[in-house]
């Protein structure tokens, strides 16, 4: 299920182009089917394929490293961005509609194909300079769904609205002790995670990928105390989605539960999160130093 990583042609151009070259363009979509033409129902899955397009969607994260090591070598100083400038889930277009338009529903299981793909993108920002869908409304992973006056945001959408939080932030390393889940192509780490720092406030956004366990989420931020936490959530079944008829199904809420603990070294911190929900927790600094890992 894994496509060719084009390793290949980035070593070429790389080599040949390297000097001329301000980006490289990346294109990754994840499909749920063993062929192209094989890309499975946008609302209409099972459990075993969710966790398939979901370890997937992981595999981002090697596909990166991949092209990272070859671009470091003919570019150790890092002058080169890459641009991946299409991700996301290509699923068959929605019944009735025109084959051409790529109309796609978008439920939690894109949700969390969304946190995944951007919490990688987030670890990776030394080398990646941009990362956009192809398209906002209507076609693919969109933000938005449209019907003549209508408009709904879509689980995507509030996926975007928490990690917002990042933009314009410096990404800090977060180590992530994980549970594995098992999937048909190997397997997934059940937390996605990444972190930044911006104007005294630490950002952590987070994913939990079991389609119906609970996880409970201990961190540790050394050498830094924070005088408190907040943070939101979007959560549903794997299958929830918005639809004209009902535009509110899946939205945000706050996180409960934060519970935080500051000490000498650090502040530890508590909560839980539901099963296939996505968080965004901020916290506000006590003091001047400032740390986290």
């Amino acid at each position: 299920g894994v496509p060719d990583p084009g390793y290949g042609w980035t070593e070429t151009l790389m080599k040949l182009a390297g000097p001329h070259m301000d980006g490289l363009s990346l294109h990754y979509y994840v499909i749920s089917g063993d062929t192209w033409e094989d890309k499975g129902s946008a609302t209409e899955f099972d459990e075993a394929t969710y966790y398939k397009m979901l370890r997937r969607a992981d595999y981002t994260d090697a596909l990166l490293r991949g092209h990272e090591a070859i671009m470091d070598r003919y570019d150790p100083k890092g002058r080169i961005g890459l641009m991946f400038d299409e991700w996301g889930a290509w699923h068959a277009v929605e019944p009735g509609t025109q084959t051409g338009f790529l109309y796609q529903q978008n439920t939690m299981r894109d949700a969390q194909i969304a946190a995944i793909t951007l919490n990688i993108f987030n670890r990776h920002s030394r080398r990646v300079r941009m990362a956009n869908l192809a398209q906002l409304a209507n076609v693919l992973q969109a933000l938005l769904l449209t019907d003549g006056r209508q408009m709904i945001k879509t689980c995507t959408y509030h996926v975007f609205d928490l990690f917002r939080q990042h933009m314009g932030a410096e990404a800090v390393d977060i180590g992530t002790d994980n549970r594995y889940l098992e999937s048909s192509e190997g397997l997934l780490p059940q937390i996605s995670t990444s972190a930044s720092v911006k104007d005294g406030k630490l950002h952590i956004t987070l994913a939990n990928a079991h389609a119906r366990d609970e996880a409970r989420i201990s961190l540790r931020i050394d050498s830094a105390s924070y005088a408190k936490a907040s943070g939101r959530l979007l959560a549903g079944d794997i299958h929830a989605h918005n639809t004209f008829a009902a535009p509110d199904t899946v939205g945000l809420v706050p996180l409960e539960g934060i519970c935080t603990k500051t000490e000498p070294l650090g502040t530890e911190v508590t909560f839980s999160l539901p099963p296939c929900s996505v968080a965004a927790v901020t916290f506000e600094r006590q003091h001047a130093t400032e740390h986290s890992k």
